[in-house]
């Protein structure tokens, strides 16, 4: 029989990875609270129809991408590919829309059907943030702050550039569509086969293609900022004042879009060059018609996501493994006061190592082994005076510390290092 392996493109997140992913989270997270983000959490499982309305037929994600089965009873049902239609159905379901404005932060597992990359897994994690019920600029400027403040605090900000565009209103989008259109289809002998598909279903799509030839084309294509009309070039303008009010720095890309009709307005992404073709960080955009097209009352929304093992392989300052407490009962007489030792201490905060067999030599190598911070050795001479020998295992000094005094002599020790 072979020997057992994870399905390609997942990976186990080891102690270390796991580590610095939770700092990207707990992060993320902390920061999402000051901005008043409340955490909400949706199923991974969702009916195919909340994606396949949502992404739309057309789209890479539900023609290739999506891990879509049948139930035992016969539903069609997707593993989510991303976060923002499951927390759109929330708030319908949920009957959320009478209790606008709401912010929210999320984070969990994504799957999506790709060839497995550098910072792309079948089985991914992304973080999210998403304001609804606000049709104002004032929510883009504050979800891309808070972008930028949590890439800031993981020490990946000086790292990433954003970059943003205006996909215009719908009157706007529909006179850039109409001139793609004109634009590609005079020279539709040059596109791939993907992109001459697209320019019957969804033009816009061509825009995202990666094949060189079609690339090149869209270098010379109609760009959206010449189709934009007062209100959508004043909403712009308000976006970009905000954000140079507040600092954040940016690069207007007007190649950068969402293939999607419900998407609108800002459009952006942090990118950086140091994960080589998977340059976003965290991208996002508004999506004023998202809610409506899945059956809500019309909704404006802006929001974004975050690749969680992209941001941990970036992050800077990530903690370490807290070094544990070794406890080392000498003898088999003080085998249950080590237990209620060890339990002790841990309450109070203490990450302590109580090994489950070995002699004292063995043990102390372990406590060497694990990085363990101190030692304390407990026999029955010190459990009959109320005490315990305390080892500094940086200095090797050893002490006799009574009991009621020991958390104590162990806080200061965490101080010292």
């Amino acid at each position: 029989m072979s020997r057992p392996r994870p399905v390609r493109g997942t990976h186990d997140i080891l102690p270390e990875d796991g580590r610095r992913q939770r700092h990207v989270v707990e992060t993320a997270r902390a920061l999402s609270e000051r901005y008043g983000f409340a955490e909400i959490a949706t199923p991974i499982l969702e009916f195919t129809e909340v994606f396949r309305r949502t992404l739309g037929e057309t789209s890479d994600v539900v023609a290739k991408e999506m891990y879509t089965f049948r139930d035992r009873g016969g539903d069609e049902i997707t593993l989510r590919p991303e976060y923002t239609a499951g927390i759109a159905r929330a708030v319908i379901s949920g009957g959320l829309s009478q209790r606008l404005p709401l912010r929210f932060f999320a984070h969990g597992p994504m799957f999506r059907y790709e060839r497995p990359q550098k910072g792309r897994l079948r089985q991914f994690h992304q973080i999210d943030a998403e304001i609804v019920g606000v049709a104002e600029p004032q929510a883009d400027i504050e979800v891309i702050a808070l972008g930028a403040d949590i890439l800031e605090a993981l020490g990946v900000l000086k790292s990433t550039e954003l970059e943003i565009n205006s996909l215009g209103d719908a009157e706007s989008r529909s006179a850039w569509r109409d001139a793609l259109v004109a634009w590609f289809g005079a020279r539709r002998d040059g596109l791939s086969e993907d992109s001459r598909e697209r320019l019957e279903r969804n033009p816009l799509r061509i825009l995202d293609s990666k094949d060189e030839g079609d690339r090149a084309l869209v270098a010379e294509a109609p760009r959206m900022e010449d189709f934009l009309n007062a209100d959508s070039a004043a909403f712009f303008a308000a976006v970009l004042s905000g954000l140079d009010a507040l600092g954040i720095r940016y690069r207007r890309n007007p190649h950068l879009v969402r293939g999607l009709d419900y998407y609108g307005h800002t459009a952006f992404e942090f990118v950086t060059g140091e994960l080589g073709a998977q340059g976003a960080v965290i991208a996002g955009g508004r999506y004023d018609g998202l809610i409506e097209t899945m059956g809500g009352p019309p909704t404006p929304a802006v929001g974004w996501a975050g690749g969680i093992e992209r941001l941990a392989m970036l992050a800077v300052g990530a903690p370490g493994a807290p070094r544990p407490i070794s406890l080392v009962p000498v003898g088999d007489g003080v085998r249950h006061a080590a237990m209620r030792l060890a339990r002790d201490l841990r309450r109070s905060g203490f990450v302590v190592d109580l090994g489950y067999h070995g002699n004292v030599t063995r043990r102390m190598k372990r406590a060497d082994r694990i990085g363990a911070r101190a030692a304390l050795l407990l026999g029955e001479d010190e459990l009959g005076r109320g005490t315990v020998a305390l080892r500094d295992l940086d200095s090797g000094d050893q002490r006799e510390v009574a009991r009621d005094a020991l958390e104590a002599a162990l806080k200061a020790l965490e101080r010292a290092e």
